[in-house]
């Protein structure tokens, strides 16, 4: 076993090094690009019709991830008012995303 290469890719997946990754990316601009969408859309239309439950779910998780972060950072995260509509819509996008992707994983039966 090659040691080396599995302490890379620890220094690779370093907290700041994902965070700086990620602000590269701009969320918002990632989930409005079409070719992005249909590529996603595509993936996920060959992954349920052939039955691959995992892929969908990641290709659900992941996209759906990325359309809350991006609404909710669009809309602001302030509660000076007391509460926030675009956190409410992150957190109930959020259980609705995990109970299907937890559905698909493990409840599920083909």
């Amino acid at each position: 076993m090659d040691w080396s290469r599995i302490a890379e890719l620890f220094r690779y997946l370093q907290t700041e090094r994902l965070l700086n990754t990620l602000r590269e990316w701009n969320l918002g601009e990632l989930i409005a690009n079409p070719w992005f969408l249909g590529c996603a859309g595509a993936l996920a239309l060959v992954a349920f019709l052939l039955r691959w439950r995992m892929v969908l779910a990641g290709i659900l998780g992941a996209v759906g991830f990325a359309w809350l972060t991006s609404y909710t950072l669009a809309r602001g995260t302030s509660l000076e008012g007391g509460s926030n509509e675009a956190l409410l819509v992150f957190v109930g996008g959020g259980v609705v995303l995990v109970g299907i992707v937890l559905y698909l994983m493990f409840i599920r039966s083909d």
